[in-house]
């Protein structure tokens, strides 16, 4: 994998894949060339066998601050006001925050800064989401008369609908603490510990099988959209091709051989008599 100027990119022994947007002076926003760099890098990784896990990190004050204004606004000097040329960028757009959702691999945000509209959608789009405590958030469309309709759609499968409304009617930020209260992001930490608390994370899904990994987050999403029946049917159905999987056969194998070596350490039950 090659970094470009805007997206940096870097692969460790452990295949945990680091993404770095790197446009500081557009404080990250999804440029066309971003959206372009991050659609390729994601599905370039589901397919490669060495990676493991993504993190999705920023250099700069911002996360993401959403999509590139300077862009949108010379879109309306097109001779339909922009309409094709906005339509082709939510479409990329949500191409992106799809793939992210699609991808095989386990992606992580590791936000510093701010994550404002798409920024933010980027964020609830991912797998997993650990914030520094100086992180903010928001879906700020509503200030300027444009309502954050596609970071809704992330948003709103992330949070409960009355925190989602809250954010998209006020526009107002939320902090790091508050994110994690509403369930947009799984953990704050010190913005000095951030890098060291996702690669921990990171490292643990590492070590898991890639195809119990990518078997479970297909599943995962798949499930959520199906009535009850039909996810308990769709479910038991994946548990079934999953244990019959050769990965899970060795887990098995390797399960037993744990219990037999630790058995002779592992301290005597005694139930009481009947």
């Amino acid at each position: 994998m090659h970094s470009t100027d805007i997206l940096l990119k870097t692969l460790n022994e452990e295949g945990i894949l680091r993404l770095t947007l790197n446009d500081v002076k557009k404080r990250n926003a999804l440029s066309e060339a971003m959206l372009t760099e991050l659609g390729a890098a994601f599905d370039e990784a589901s397919d490669d066998p060495s990676v493991r896990v993504i993190i999705l990190s920023a250099n700069g004050p911002a996360f993401c601050a959403g999509h590139d204004l300077k862009e949108m606004t010379a879109g309306r000097s097109k001779p339909d006001g922009g309409r094709a040329y906005f339509a082709s960028v939510m479409s990329m757009c949500a191409g992106v925050m799809q793939g992210i959702v699609n991808c095989q691999k386990p992606v992580i945000a590791e936000v510093t800064g701010i994550a404002t509209a798409a920024g933010c959608q980027l964020v609830a789009s991912c797998d997993l989401a650990l914030a520094a405590e100086s992180a903010q958030f928001s879906t700020p469309g509503v200030h300027i008369g444009l309502f954050c309709s596609t970071p809704m759609v992330a948003l709103s499968r992330n949070v409960s609908n009355k925190h989602a409304m809250e954010m998209l009617l006020t526009g107002d930020m939320t902090s790091a603490a508050r994110a994690v209260e509403i369930g947009l992001v799984n953990r704050v930490v010190s913005e000095d510990m951030l890098q060291a608390a996702v690669l921990e994370m990171a490292w643990k899904i590492a070590s898991k099988s890639s195809m119990t990994l990518a078997t479970g987050k297909r599943a995962f999403y798949a499930q959520r959209e199906m009535p009850l029946s039909q996810a308990y049917d769709y479910a038991s159905q994946v548990m079934v091709e999953n244990m019959m999987a050769r990965d899970a056969e060795e887990a098995a194998l390797d399960f037993k051989f744990l219990l037999l070596v630790l058995a002779p350490t592992l301290p005597l039950i005694t139930l009481p008599p009947a």
